[in-house]
């Protein structure tokens, strides 16, 4: 289940990819405009600026934009970010493989095969999804 950081992350990314304007925006806009709580969407905005999705400035006029065009933003970046690895289970994910604790053999295990499927489509449809894809 996507946890409410993510979905918050892609509502105030496609507010931010919306805007004709490319100027910084304040938080609280965001956060009224989406209906999001201004503490929450904070942290949520740090996440994604430490990443490089985001830049910030600070002061009048300050406030969040997008650093890439939207059309280079992809879903597998943004949900890294947010939501972590993309894969179900440790034992299948690429960048934070762990074996299961309770498997004696990947190669043979039901779920393990099942997983990689869904990781693999989950992962193509991720891969060919852009911020701009969403703003449509």
């Amino acid at each position: 289940m996507l946890s409410k950081k993510t979905k918050y992350g892609l509502k105030a990314l496609t507010f931010l990819a919306r805007q004709e304007s490319k100027e910084p925006i304040q938080i609280a806009q965001i956060s009224k405009s989406e209906n999001i709580s201004q503490k929450f969407l904070e942290s949520i905005l740090l996440s994604l600026r430490k990443t490089g999705i985001l830049g910030s400035k600070k002061g009048k006029g300050g406030g969040y934009y997008l650093i890439k065009e939207p059309t280079d933003i992809l879903m597998t970046d943004v949900i890294r970010v947010l939501e972590g690895p993309i894969a179900m289970v440790p034992c299948v994910s690429l960048n934070f493989y762990e074996k299961c604790d309770d498997c004696p053999d990947e190669a043979t295990c039901c779920v393990n095969k099942l997983m990689i499927q869904v990781r693999d489509a989950t992962l193509k449809i991720f891969r060919n999804t852009t911020l701009k894809d969403l703003c449509v």
